[in-house]
């Protein structure tokens, strides 16, 4: 897992950013990408620094600590592996013009169609059906799976926290591939990655995301979630 280059599209922003500062600091080589490579390449030096300085606190990392910024096309074709982390506004127009570059990789897909109105947050529709789906139609060599929807973007980024506390649901149709992001989801210190079934169930896992951001809003509070009697 170590040698394994982490691609996040969309790094700039505050899920991609998250996961890209908690990767680093345990030893994964991390590539963050974004529309603006001169932006990425400023946050990418950030998340360096700020993942050097948790691993000389509770985390060591063999090597050192690797992040490079560069655009979403140049990150799409160096990563080994991709976490799509971009808004869903930009989703579909993102990945249409990546399925050359992660043709025969795996992309992690954790967009929620999400929208706010007086009401409070509630899901969007996707005509694929979710949006993962709608990445692996878009991406038709690649093998797409639905994971880290539920991770504190807050918590992620807070590493006065050396342990975050939750599951990570990983939906997709290519067992190779989610074995592989439940074991990337592990290497988060407190976390484990959980196959929550086939990429169909995407759409679920997806909008659950709306009822933790109502419990966060009431409770004022960054719920995950945890799965029992696994």
């Amino acid at each position: 897992m170590d040698e394994l280059v982490i691609g996040v599209l969309g790094g700039t922003g505050p899920q991609g950013r998250g996961l890209a500062v908690r990767l680093a600091a345990v030893g994964q080589r991390v590539l963050l990408g974004s529309r603006d490579a001169d932006r990425a390449g400023e946050v990418a030096a950030q998340v360096a620094g700020r993942a050097t300085a948790a691993a000389g606190g509770e985390v060591a990392v063999q090597g050192g600590v690797s992040v490079q910024g560069g655009s979403n096309t140049d990150v799409a074709g160096a990563a080994d592996l991709v976490v799509v982390a971009v808004p869903f506004t930009g989703h579909a127009a993102t990945l249409a013009g990546l399925a050359a570059p992660l043709a025969g990789k795996v992309a992690v897909d954790c967009v929620v169609p999400m929208g706010f109105d007086e009401l409070g947050a509630h899901v969007l529709d996707v005509p694929e059906g979710s949006v993962a789906q709608q990445a692996a139609a878009l991406l038709p060599d690649s093998a797409v799976v639905g994971a880290f929807h539920h991770v504190s973007a807050v918590l992620l980024e807070d590493l006065s926290r050396p342990t975050l506390d939750g599951d990570v649901l990983v939906v997709g149709d290519d067992r190779a591939a989610t074995d592989t992001v439940q074991a990337l989801a592990g290497r988060l210190p407190g976390m484990r990655g959980v196959y929550a079934g086939r990429l169909r169930n995407a759409r679920q896992v997806e909008a659950l995301t709306v009822n933790l951001v109502s419990v966060n809003r009431r409770y004022k509070a960054h719920a995950g979630i945890r799965v029992t009697d696994v």
